[in-house]
């Protein structure tokens, strides 16, 4: 899939939304990607989970990561085109990501963390950080898109689909906010929290 088709499909489906959002990373910007509205089609997801392992194939991957909730579909379809498994990490009651479910991993594993979207990456380092103190080996992570505008910073290599300039302020920085507007919280982390 190229840049261009993978820009065309996630407007089509209207993933790329306009407005004026808090996103997960609590930035603030005026431009969201809902991922999961291109997700929740069977073919998209295999399509580009199979994209994102064609980037890792040769890192000898035995195990695929993801933090719930953005990076179980993708996760699962990355994993499916490498023929490996896929587990996940999710947040415990006090808001921490840890490991349950009975997942484990055994000593130097190889893992893949892969997520939807990388803002600031703070989801994907901490899904790492759970990695690594469940003695596995991150070799890399991957995403669908990476829209951190160069500032990604994970120690491991970083591979995305896609790169988008898109623009995201700190709350008393936001110019939208001075402008008057409320951000909308459309992240899974917050759906969590208002349940």
């Amino acid at each position: 899939m190229t840049r261009d088709e993978l820009i065309k499909l996630l407007e089509e489906i209207g993933a790329i939304r306009q407005g004026h959002f808090e996103l997960s990373s609590g930035r603030h910007s005026g431009t969201y990607i809902q991922c999961a509205l291109v997700l929740q089609y069977p073919n998209h997801a295999e399509e580009l989970g199979r994209a994102i392992a064609e980037q890792v194939r040769d890192l000898e991957v035995s195990c695929v990561v993801s933090p719930a909730l953005g990076g179980l579909i993708i996760g699962q379809e990355v994993a499916r085109a490498l023929g490996v498994r896929a587990i996940f990490v999710e947040r415990d009651r006090s808001g921490q990501m840890t490991m349950r479910r009975g997942f484990e991993l055994k000593p130097g594993e190889r893992v893949l963390v892969v997520e939807d979207v990388w803002t600031t990456g703070g989801s994907t380092r901490e899904t790492i950080g759970v990695v690594e103190q469940a003695s596995g080996l991150v070799v890399a992570a991957g995403a669908i898109i990476d829209r951190s505008g160069g500032r990604l910073e994970l120690n491991v290599p970083a591979r995305a689909l896609l790169e988008l300039d898109v623009p995201s302020y700190e709350p008393d920085d936001c110019p939208l906010c001075r402008g008057g507007s409320i951000a909308m919280r459309p992240g899974s982390r917050f759906a969590r929290a208002g349940s």
